[in-house]
């Protein structure tokens, strides 16, 4: 898959794998005739009132399952024909995602990680890695905040607060500032296999003299029936809901060297730009699309209160996010036999090998899509 994918080789490898996303990105730039272009990423929103928030141009639908997006990639080229995808620019993951914050809160709180086998080992078996703690604001349809912080591995149980406050500075609005200081509770937990690729779109009409550089993304999705993944008796599984999710999120854009930045028509660039992909998605895929206003965070915390568990069975469990992160539990127990201690990893390897509801790989994604 490396020969034609080179960047799945840098699944372990941040550094490597943006430094040469840049390449492949300008390279197909220059190729598309944008030589006297720079890129610039996503610049903060500026609001009415003068704050400057770090902003999640984004949009996606929700589908039924994978085999609705097969050949999507085909489809988007010619659907939109302002639109040109980035040549080798296909990247995949594997992430467990927990909702920590839940349905009445102001905000969305995140905990992810990447998730990946060991050498060697069988890879059905998988654990987490580059650890996420993230604040947005809630729904998908505006432009969402977003703070996200990498947590170190031995901060994992401090209060990530200073962590935020070093990497946003005065950008953090006081709002999002006090529910950071909240003490996170885990409602639920998703796994998510996610294949990736890059495009850029230049329309005149839409975007002026800038060239606006999208990330697509096909999420395929499983997410728990219960805060803690055991088993459902009402269900008989340990996962309620399977979908699939196509997203397309402004990453940057390329723009003359000579280019004066104005905040106003670069944001309007990348409205125009959301709306111009949106409208043809919604006419291909609109008898197949789930009318659902919910981010897939949010989805943890309605599919969960769905299944009947209420907030204060959710705050007697007393769940930790990096309980997940460990093989075994040290002090939960198995309720029919308190002799044995649950295997946390065995219950998040679930949400993507489950037999009836297994998550596809990677390779089989990106090679439905691209048919």
């Amino acid at each position: 898959m490396t020969d034609n994918r080179p960047l799945i080789k840098h699944i372990k490898n941040h550094d490597a794998l943006f430094s040469d996303l840049a390449l492949i990105r300008n390279a197909h730039a220059a190729q598309l005739g944008f030589v006297q272009y720079g890129y610039h990423k996503t610049p903060k929103f500026i609001s009415a009132d003068g704050q400057r928030h770090c902003i999640e141009p984004e949009r996606s639908v929700v589908l039924p399952n994978l085999t609705a997006l097969k050949g999507v990639k085909t489809i988007l080229s010619k659907v939109l024909p302002g639109l040109s995808l980035v040549t080798k620019s296909e990247l995949g993951f594997r992430y467990p995602t927990a909702a920590l914050a839940g349905l009445d809160a102001p905000f969305i709180k995140r905990f992810r990680s990447e998730y990946f086998h060991r050498v060697g080992e069988d890879r059905n078996i998988c654990r987490p890695t580059n650890l996420s703690y993230g604040i947005k604001s809630r729904g998908k349809g505006d432009n969402r905040q977003e703070y996200e912080i990498w947590v170190p591995d031995d901060q994992l149980q401090q209060d990530p607060l200073p962590l935020f406050i070093d990497k946003y500075g005065e950008d953090l609005p006081n709002d999002v500032r006090d529910f950071a200081t909240q003490t996170p509770i885990v409602h639920g937990w998703m796994g998510v296999k996610r294949a990736a690729f890059e495009a850029l779109f230049h329309d005149p009409e839409i975007t002026g003299d800038l060239v606006i550089c999208l990330g697509f993304s096909v999420d395929v999705y499983n997410i728990g029936a219960r805060p803690d993944l055991s088993f459902s008796e009402e269900l008989k599984s340990s996962v309620a809901v399977s979908n699939v999710e196509l997203e397309w999120e402004i990453m940057g854009y390329y723009a003359p060297n000579n280019y004066q930045f104005e905040h106003d028509i670069v944001w309007q660039a990348i409205n125009n730009t959301l709306a111009a992909i949106g409208e043809p998605i919604s006419d291909v895929y609109g008898k197949q699309i789930i009318p659902i206003q919910e981010s897939k965070t949010e989805r943890i915390l309605s599919t969960i209160q769905a299944q009947g568990i209420s907030s204060e069975h959710i705050a007697n469990m007393d769940l930790k996010p990096w309980e997940f992160l460990q093989t075994a539990s040290s002090h939960r127990r198995k309720p029919k036999d308190p002799s044995r201690s649950i295997n946390l990893l065995g219950r998040l390897n679930r949400l993507f090998y489950q037999a009836q509801r297994k998550l596809p790989s990677l390779k089989h994604i990106h090679d439905l899509i691209a048919e």
